[in-house]
């Protein structure tokens, strides 16, 4: 089985990275001239994704026209989330409900994916749907990224993930995701961290570690060491 579709996850407000933010969407700045959002949509198509989700927000119109100035081999559906932003987990399931799939990858363009991440992605789909887990998420050992503030998010045991006093591995802003894991849910605007959760109580959250130096674009220190 494969993934079918995409979501890129473009609604946030970036306001770490002001001023620059102040009138550029977080996705459409650039890292040494690699354009954040350009850059993931490759990366989504690289490894055979051809139908995209995204979600926007704050400076929608901007990220709207960038599509529309390009001339993507990709279906690319973007959804706005409306009146207030809907935060990580509502943003991802008001996409899940514009398709009729199952099965959905998740990425943030904050963080540099590269060819690198192709055999990862492959391997971690495979393990996604020979295990029949509800949701999967990229990891990676904090002592693997660029920005050494990072604290780690979770621990990992074959796979399995929890939180304990310390953690050594970070959320990359890579997921594969079943839409089941919204069935419970009766909120518009929730973090992604309360699904998690969730899953974590029941045993039920799992993790696939990457061993790629992690490159993300956390902050306004962050972005002047990048350029």
């Amino acid at each position: 089985m494969k993934i079918k579709t995409a979501l890129i996850l473009c609604a946030g407000f970036g306001k770490r990275l002001a001023p620059i933010t102040n009138d550029i969407p977080k996705p459409l700045l650039k890292i040494k001239n690699i354009n954040l959002l350009d850059n993931t949509l490759k990366f989504v198509h690289s490894i055979g994704i051809n139908n995209i989700k995204i979600n926007t927000f704050y400076l929608g119109e901007k990220i709207k026209n960038f599509i529309e100035s390009k001339n993507y081999p990709l279906k690319i559906d973007i959804v706005n989330d409306g009146t207030k932003i809907l935060d990580t987990g509502g943003g991802i399931f008001n996409l899940t409900k514009h398709s009729e799939e199952e099965d959905f990858l998740i990425l943030n363009p904050d963080t540099l994916w590269n060819s690198n991440y192709i055999n990862i992605f492959n391997k971690m789909e495979k393990y996604y749907f020979k295990n029949k887990v509800k949701n999967l998420l990229m990891v990676v050992n904090k002592n693997k990224s660029f920005d050494v503030r990072f604290k780690g998010d979770f621990s990992i045991d074959k796979n399995r993930l929890s939180k304990e006093t310390n953690n050594e591995y970070i959320f990359t802003g890579c997921q594969i995701l079943n839409k089941k894991v919204f069935k419970k849910i009766n909120d518009n605007i929730f973090s992604i961290t309360e699904i998690w959760n969730n899953l974590i109580d029941n045993k039920e959250l799992y993790g696939y570690e990457s061993t790629i130096e992690f490159v993300h674009l956390t902050d306004i220190e962050i972005f002047k060491k990048l350029n």
